[in-house]
């Protein structure tokens, strides 16, 4: 795919095609899903929903990619607003009581031992309930620069903020976290004793 290896160059073109050509749009999803896969996978902790809301966000884009106007930006920011926005919609169906809470705790890959397996599930249930209770600009900021490894410039575009105020975001959402996850007075104690 040489017209996508630098995705601002050829990418313009291509995405011109696609609006016209299911081809050219399919090359632009094979380029681009491992990494919405990715970001959408870290955010919702579920094998399924993640490929689930992937193919949401490449359905939603190829249905509204007649309207698709480039912005100087890569194509990449579109998808991951769109992104954001389906994770956003999964997550308040869940608050609904549409997802069980098998959905929320299955691990992504990897076949650890079972005792592994339950220290994961339950560290990477500890860290996303964290991580999900911080306010949803903090939220989509973290989950952006970390699960996608996009830089703050990118994050700005996607979210429409400058790139201090992703900075901020960010660093402010990860000192929650972190003041979250830190043990219990009590707890540390007792596990200093224990070592």
């Amino acid at each position: 795919m040489a017209e996508l290896r630098d995705p601002l160059q050829g990418e313009a073109d291509l995405v011109s095609r696609a609006k016209d050509d299911p081809e050219s749009f399919g090359r632009l999803y094979d380029y681009y899903f491992p990494q919405i896969y990715r970001y959408v996978a870290a955010r919702v902790r579920s094998q399924a929903t993640a490929e689930d809301i992937t193919s949401d966000v490449f359905f939603k884009a190829l249905r509204a990619i007649g309207r698709y106007r480039p912005s100087g930006h890569p194509f990449s920011s579109w998808l991951y607003q769109i992104a954001v926005n389906a994770i956003t919609d999964h997550y308040r169906s869940q608050r609904r009581g549409e997802a069980s809470l098998e959905d929320r705790t299955e691990l992504v890959s990897g076949e650890p031992e079972v005792e592994e397996e339950v220290a994961q599930r339950l560290g990477l249930a500890r860290i996303q309930a964290a991580i999900e209770s911080l306010p949803e600009q903090q939220r989509v900021a973290m989950s952006l620069k970390y699960s996608a490894d996009l830089s703050l410039a990118e994050i700005g575009r996607i979210m429409g903020k400058s790139e201090g105020a992703v900075k901020l975001l960010v660093f402010r959402g990860t000192a929650q976290v972190r003041l979250q996850l830190r043990p219990e007075p009590d707890q540390a104690l007792s596990e200093a004793e224990d070592g």
